[in-house]
């Protein structure tokens, strides 16, 4: 990202976007779970009920965010946050996996679900916006943890993908099979993901901490990640 100053007043406004967004993530992420695991159990289809899940995962995510910069100086949680975010990651991952598997296994059968296909669409609308929201100012706040939760987000929306994938071809072949091998792809670049958030690996994105400059600014990576990426 670029290294240019911050006046406090701008650092304040991507404070507060970032805030509102991790309140948009939480609040979509808790309808799309409630919806998912509504279909999923109606269809009887762990694919859904573990898309609904997973939509928990994102908004304890999206929690650490809002506990973040809920705070009078957020960047002093920086590093916390960063590695509460990377243990959602592992959550993640887990419960990925473990549903994948089971699913697998027990090769059951799974009732068609237009509900579910039309989730599915829907996160694919809005998952991206998202993520494209939250790129845009943690690159420019230089936040380690935005940049984080921005791809959890990207995750998420992979897995959307997934799920419509594998609902379509379960409806239209029978394939039930595909959906929980292309989902233990994505759990393993979630582990990835949270090893990479749990070290200060997503500080890459951010710039060292110069000095104040006369005017009050600060430059974009003002946070203990950056200053402590060895803690």
């Amino acid at each position: 990202m670029s290294a240019s100053l911050l006046t406090p007043e701008r650092r304040a406004v991507l404070s507060r976007r970032s805030l509102w967004l991790a309140y948009a993530t939480a609040g979509y992420n808790l309808l799309e779970g409630l919806v998912a695991i509504a279909a999923g159990a109606a269809a009887s289809s762990t694919a859904l009920i573990g898309f609904g899940l997973d939509s928990f995962v994102e908004v304890s995510s999206a929690a650490v965010l809002i506990w973040q910069f809920r705070s009078r100086v957020p960047e002093d949680r920086e590093r916390l946050a960063l590695r509460l975010i990377g243990a959602s990651f592992f959550a993640l991952a887990a419960w990925v996996t473990f549903d994948a598997v089971r699913s697998l296994l027990a090769g059951g059968d799974a009732d068609a679900s237009p509900v579910g296909i039309g989730l599915a669409l829907a996160s694919l609308l809005v998952m991206p916006l998202l993520v494209a929201a939250k790129r845009r100012t943690g690159r420019e706040l230089g936040s380690a943890t935005v940049m984080a939760d921005s791809t959890q987000t990207t995750l998420c929306t992979y897995l959307s993908a997934v799920l419509l994938v594998g609902l379509v071809l379960n409806a239209a072949w029978g394939w039930s099979w595909a959906d929980p091998i292309a989902a233990l792809v994505i759990a393993g670049v979630a582990v990835k993901e949270g090893v990479e958030a749990w070290r200060g690996e997503h500080c890459d994105d951010c710039a060292p901490l110069p000095a104040v400059d006369a005017t009050g600014g600060s430059p974009g990576c003002a946070d203990g990640c950056c200053t402590d990426r060895n803690a």
